[in-house]
This record gives structure tokens, sequence and C-alpha cells, in this order.
């Protein structure tokens, strides 16, 4: 029983991260129809930013707010300089220009920063909080709290303001948002900018745990989109949902299985998802009227 409670607290503790990501796939999928493979990277320049800003000086929290507020920036011009400027062309189109985004941002974080692996210090120490045998570092307790507070936020943004209810006007009918008077564009450009700033917020919750890298924003992307998929892309509950179930799923199968298998577990996900369930779990069916 306390091997399954471990493997639960470290399933939820990657999984909220994963949840993040497909937060933030969600948001950018509400706003354009688009699926921004760019996602992981913002994940990357959180984790690094934070990192050199903290090595170069600066207190880790005035770091981690920097490069939150780095990486929203970034979003803003991938949709200025990228996105926006092909507007009208095909869906796939646009996400092949993200996938192109998350080279270039890749390969500009190697040339920036270094090739190495890097950790700053957790928020709360070292030291292991033991929960029924079981143990978890407050590193995750920080990184599942994280989670929780961006989807309450997100919730109360989107249903309680009324530039929340504008982006989603905007998703939901674009010409219609424009006639009554919402800036269309200036909601595109926001909704990059929240889902780069709570990718770099993941990051930053991530890195004393897991380290970071120039490269790792791939694979965040990928299981963020697996996430995003196995909830249902496009519903902000379904990517929380998504992303806590696909951890814990990892975390099962590195424990019970072997870890060999544990990153092939989100392309396996996407994969029965996409044959038994396209909706996802909280997806809607969509009908077509003729």
């Amino acid at each position: 029983m306390t091997e399954l409670l471990q493997y639960v607290l470290s399933g939820l503790t990657v999984g909220a991260v994963y949840a993040l990501v497909a937060l933030g796939f969600t948001i950018i999928y509400n706003a354009s129809n688009v699926v921004n493979f760019a996602q992981g990277e913002f994940v990357m320049l959180g984790g690094m930013i934070t990192f050199f800003g903290w090595h170069a000086g600066l207190p880790l929290p005035l770091a981690a707010v920097l490069a939150i507020v780095a990486a929203a920036a970034v979003g803003v011009a991938l949709n200025k300089l990228a996105v926006e400027r092909a507007r009208g062309a095909p869906v796939v189109s646009l996400i092949i220009i993200t996938i192109g985004a998350s080279i270039f941002l890749r390969g500009g974080a190697q040339l920036v920063f270094d090739k190495q692996l890097h950790r700053f210090p957790a928020f709360s120490g070292d030291e292991p909080i033991t929960i029924g045998g079981a143990t978890i570092l407050p590193q995750g307790l920080w990184v599942i709290a994280g989670a929780g507070m961006v989807f309450g936020l997100l919730y109360v943004f989107f249903t309680h303001t009324l530039t929340g209810k504008a982006i989603l006007a905007t998703a939901n009918n674009r010409v219609a948002a424009r006639l009554v008077g919402i800036n269309t564009d200036h909601m595109m450009t926001l909704s990059f900018a929240l889902s780069a700033a709570i990718g770099a917020l993941a990051g930053v919750l991530m890195t004393p745990i897991t380290l970071t890298s120039y490269d790792l924003g791939v694979a965040y992307a990928l299981k963020g989109f697996a996430a995003a998929m196995l909830g249902g892309m496009g519903v902000p509950a379904g990517a929380l949902a998504g992303g806590l179930l696909l951890g814990l799923i990892e975390a099962l199968t590195a424990g019970y299985v072997s870890s060999v298998y544990k990153d092939a577990v989100a392309f396996i996900v996407i994969l029965a998802v996409l044959f038994v369930m396209p909706q996802g779990l909280f997806g809607r069916k969509s009908t077509d009227r003729v």
C-alpha cells in the first residue's frame, strides 16, 4: 500500500506539470483552433531564464517573475510575427508554424544559454515530507498547489471577467465578436501571452525537481498535448484531469512494469484517445447540420 501511495504522489507531481502545459494548449486552441506545439519551449524558457537570472545574482522570486514575463513576451512575439501574419491559412499550416517556432526557440536557447543541465534551489528546502509511509518533496507540493491555483484563477478569469468572456467570444465567433466591439487581435495576443506565462510557471515550479536544459521542451509539449487530448481538447477541466491522469499512468507504469516504457505512455494515450474516444474524457461530440 505504501508503494502504491508513493507512485500516486510521484504521479500527481509530474501530472500537475502536464496539466499546466495542457492548459496552455487549451487556451490557444480555444482562441484560434490552433495546436501550439511551441508550448513546451515556454516550460524550458521558464526554467532556464530563472536559473540564469538567479545565477547572475537576482533573488530567486524576482528571477522567476522575470522568466514568466519574458516567456509571455515571447508568446506575444510568436503571435504577432508568425501566427497573426498567417491568418486565413489552413490550420495545418499554422500548426507547422508553431513547430517551426519550437525549433527556432530551442536553437536560440542553445546559443543564448548552453547545453548543460541546470537546477536552482527548491522553494521550501529538500527535506522530504512523509505521508502515510510515502514521501514527497516540498517542491512537489508547490507544483500541485500551483496547478490548482492556476486552474482556479483561470476559471474565475473566464467566467467572471469581461476580458475572459471576450476571449471566449472571440473563440466562438470572431466576426460576431468584432461586430460587438471586441478587439479580437488583442484577445488573441492576450491568449498567447497567458498560455506562455502558464508554461513558464510550470518550468519554474518543476526545475528544482527534474532539472532544466535547452532541449526539454519537446517532451513536455508531447505530454501536454497527450494530456489535453485525454481530457478533451479545449476543455480546461479536461486539461487538468488529463494531466493528472497521465502523470499517474506514467508513474504506475514505471513502478509496476518498467521505467523504460514510461515515456511511451504519452504516445499510447494519444493513439488510444484518437481511436477510441476522439473527443476525450470531457469533450463533447460535435455534430454538423446538413
